[in-house]
């Protein structure tokens, strides 16, 4: 992990020495005619753009890309966890599937606690009661078979041959599983795989090869999703769980659906975006705060300027009080959705807020108290103008760290995304309520928010990122820092980072995120302050901007159709096209 944090901060430190309203130390943006892939590992992007190249669409990229990062990526890749796609079809029609996990039969609103009461430290992110039904499988094969074109079979053959044959390492690669290393000991089916004989870490160069994950993807690629939901995949998952203490089933596995929802629209300064509804609270907080700021003129005031970044944390302190309080399954709970989108109430906001003095949060405590953050993201558009935006997890990395023996799959830890205790901080730190307190069949409160944006009716951005409870304001910042500052895609997503989520009361910074004279006059403000060092990467935000590489490009009518950017912060992603 050390390593990994030593790269990060190199690659800010960059950012920092030549830093400008540019950004000129960022690279180019990718720049193509057909269609773009944009994902967190190399070898997933590749398989993506090859995809489309055959004449796949953006849905059956976005689904091989899907089964390979499962394979490549395994610290968030995955068939043992689940997501959200969010859908933009050639015709202009928008749609949001929600394969997230959901919790089994077997949980109770205090399967966490102890008899005292208190949060059992480890249950919900560390053990099989952690896990919650995958939605992972179910996911991709309902995207194919509604809105895709080829078969299940052609698209999941690459991601086997890697499974089966292996694949050799990069540096990214290596140092993230040699930040799981530790993990992987706790668990023998784990170590197998993701460590070596003598149970080393892995080095840039080794093979990683996965035969028993190999057999689960070619049962799938047989028999779809029965090979998974209600075959052998699902008894050796359940046996392991009830062998170890766990509550899931194979009924559980057999009940599973997708859920297809509309997706969360609102209009930022004449772009229309579209981004994941409940049970995701990141399309309606990245609206409710769009809102907030758009009456505001961001551009006028600077970007990372105290004045923007003050208005900016305001706009995060109410919006996220908002999601941690009133926010769950629309299945369970009734969502304020309308009032979180309105306008009207966007500038009650902004009317609350001091414009020379920071808000204090527990003045906004709401009535009734008393997500490594390893998640990924893909962004995809085809040649027709389709677009997919993907962000699926196992919430920690590499989830719990657990590999049911036989399976080689790995189990997520997403039942930590519930409220185990009210008032009690999950493993991102959120403050949350009744609202998403655990019930069987109950899906998690997520903050993922895989986005698209469109202007005058032609895709203009897709958009979204890993990073827990701070996927919303990364994806929040990327928007703006095209629409409002200018930035091309590149710059826009490697620019530093701010975040606030209610409580605790704190603005978090990446390192060089802000002066030294911007802070002293935010801390005059009454905000406390700080470069968060405990983070060390801030996601790594997948984008793609079509028609330019940023909004000026765009309005002089020039500029290549597609232009992608993978962050600067992922050590093994890349933007592919052709």
């Amino acid at each position: 992990m050390a390593d990994l944090c030593r790269k990060v901060i190199a690659v800010l430190s960059i950012l920092a020495v030549s830093y400008g309203p540019a950004l000129a130390a960022s690279p180019d943006p990718v720049k193509v005619e057909h269609g773009m892939v944009v994902t967190a590992q190399a070898l997933a992007s590749d398989i993506g753009i090859d995809v489309l190249k055959k004449g796949g669409n953006a849905v059956d990229a976005a689904v091989a890309v899907g089964y390979a990062l499962a394979v490549v990526y395994p610290t968030a890749g995955n068939i043992g966890g689940g997501g959200f796609m969010t859908i933009r079809l050639k015709d202009g029609r928008t749609t949001f599937l929600d394969f997230r996990e959901r919790a089994p039969v077997g949980s109770s609103k205090t399967m966490y606690l102890d008899t005292e009461g208190e949060v059992v430290k480890g249950l919900s992110t560390d053990s099989y009661l952690a896990v919650g039904v995958p939605g992972s499988v179910m996911g991709f094969e309902t995207a194919r078979a509604k809105y895709g074109t080829l078969s299940r079979e052609e698209l999941m053959a690459p991601a086997i041959r890697l499974a089966k044959e292996g694949f050799v390492l990069s540096q990214g690669d290596a140092v993230s599983l040699q930040g799981g290393a530790k993990k992987f000991r706790k668990d023998k089916a784990a170590a197998a795989i993701f460590l070596k004989p003598d149970g080393a870490a892995f080095n840039a160069g080794d093979r990683l090869v996965q035969p028993d994950l190999a057999a689960a993807l070619a049962a799938i690629s047989e028999k779809g999703p029965d090979a998974f939901y209600k075959g052998t995949i699902a008894e050796k998952i359940a046996k392991a769980s009830a062998d170890n203490g766990g509550v899931l089933t194979v009924e559980d596995f057999a009940k599973y659906a997708v859920h297809e929802r509309e997706p969360v629209r609102c209009n930022y300064r004449g772009y229309e975006i579209a981004s994941s509804p409940p049970p995701s609270s990141g399309g309606l907080i990245i609206c409710e705060i769009l809102n907030v700021l758009e009456g505001y003129p961001l551009s006028y005031m600077g970007y990372a300027s105290a004045e923007t970044v003050h208005v900016m944390v305001e706009a995060m302190r109410h919006a996220y009080v908002d999601r941690n309080a009133a926010l769950g399954d629309p299945d369970f709970v009734e969502n304020p959705v309308e009032k979180l989108l309105d306008k009207a109430y966007a500038k009650e906001i902004r009317d609350r807020i001091n414009p020379f003095k920071a808000g204090v949060s527990k003045e906004l405590m709401p009535k009734g108290f008393g997500e490594s953050h390893e998640t990924t993201h893909y962004s995809i558009i085809d040649d027709e103008g389709n677009a997919v935006a993907v962000t699926y997890t196992l919430n920690g990395s590499f989830g719990t760290g657990i590999v049911a023996p036989g399976t080689g799959i790995l189990l997520n830890n997403e039942m930590d995304d519930f409220t185990s205790k009210p008032g009690v901080p999950n493993l991102y730190g959120l403050v949350q309520g009744e609202a998403n307190a655990i019930e069987p069949h109950k899906t998690p409160l997520s903050s993922m928010s895989p986005t698209i944006v469109s202007k005058d009716g032609k895709p203009f951005m897709v958009i979204g990122s890993p990073g827990g409870a701070r996927i919303i304001t990364i994806t929040l910042e990327a928007i703006i820092n095209v629409i409002d500052h200018g930035m091309n895609i590149q710059e826009a997503i490697d620019a530093p980072r701010i975040h606030h989520q209610w409580l605790p009361d704190k603005v978090y910074m990446e390192p060089f995120a802000l002066s030294p004279d911007t802070r002293r006059m935010l801390i005059a403000m009454g905000h406390d302050v700080d470069i968060d060092r405990n983070w060390p990467i801030w996601g790594q935000a997948a984008g793609i901007l079509a028609g330019g590489e940023s909004v000026s490009e765009i309005e002089k009518g020039g500029g290549a159709r597609y232009n992608g950017a993978i962050d600067s912060r992922a050590l093994s992603g890349a933007a592919r096209g052709y």
